[in-house]
């Protein structure tokens, strides 16, 4: 009993950390889109100095990542990883007692049932992330998701986009890449872009579909040849991955409650 009880005095880490409002807010605003300092303070009517000292302790707990944006490198996106969220979520139940070890209510690593959701993936080139993006999401909903990618200066299919999704268990029927003015007629749920440059000239799209950003760096220029890149390529499938199985989740849940 003694044991238990010293145990359970401690609170978890986590539970002082999401605990307070405005980190609460702060992890709120980035569970669906990346972001950048202004629009948190925009979108929270809070002062740079609080949102940034806020930002500085999430990242501290390795929950939320800063990347530098690619299209303004003097300014950056703030990622919010639900993956660890979870994992720090299910420690502080069990930290309280075993029989509160948290289960997620919904199981990200079956395939959800979407009917009818449409979903665009851009980028600049149409030539890896979105072609991921596109391929993983049609593989994770059993073919429930509409999906489509475009890049807003197509250039060719890169040769690891194709391997990487190859050794996944996903062959690329599609080979040519689509611009985004291709597409502009074309009705969408989600838009979801990839590139912080694409971000700044995606246009507008029939019905306003919502629009989710994440800021995805692009393994292609992570070296010269393709040798080189491919770890990297590796790495965005796995968080392209991640990141859809949340978004099938959540929209999973939303038709659920729209029905």
């Amino acid at each position: 009993m003694t044991e238990t009880a010293s145990t359970a005095s401690t609170p978890p880490s986590f539970l002082e950390l999401a605990g307070h409002s405005v980190r609460w807010q702060l992890l709120g605003a980035l569970s669906d889109s990346d972001l950048r300092v202004s629009e948190l303070c925009v979108q929270l009517q809070l002062s740079q100095n609080l949102v940034s000292y806020h930002l500085g302790r999430l990242r501290s707990a390795g929950v939320v990542l800063r990347r530098r944006s690619t299209a303004d490198g003097r300014d950056g996106y703030y990622t919010l990883d639900l993956g660890r969220c979870g994992e720090l979520l299910t420690e502080m139940g069990a930290a309280l007692h075993p029989g509160l070890r948290l289960a997620p209510r919904v199981d990200v690593q079956r395939a959800p049932r979407v009917p009818g959701c449409r979903v665009l993936f851009a980028c600049t080139g149409n030539s890896a992330r979105s072609r991921i993006a596109e391929a993983l999401i049609r593989e994770l909903s059993a073919g429930t998701v509409k999906a489509r990618s475009a890049g807003s200066h197509p250039k060719p299919l890169h040769p690891n986009a194709v391997r990487v999704l190859k050794e996944r268990g996903i062959e690329l029927a599609r080979r040519r890449s689509t611009g985004l003015s291709e597409l502009l007629e074309m009705q969408f749920d989600y838009v979801i872009t990839l590139c912080d440059r694409v971000r700044e000239v995606c246009p507008e799209f029939p019905e306003h579909p919502a629009v989710i950003h994440w800021s995805v760096p692009d393994p292609s220029r992570t070296g010269s040849t393709e040798a080189e890149t491919y770890p990297a390529f590796v790495d965005t499938l796995a968080e392209l991955e991640a990141r859809i199985r949340f978004l099938l989740a959540r929209i999973e849940a939303h038709q659920k409650t729209a029905a």
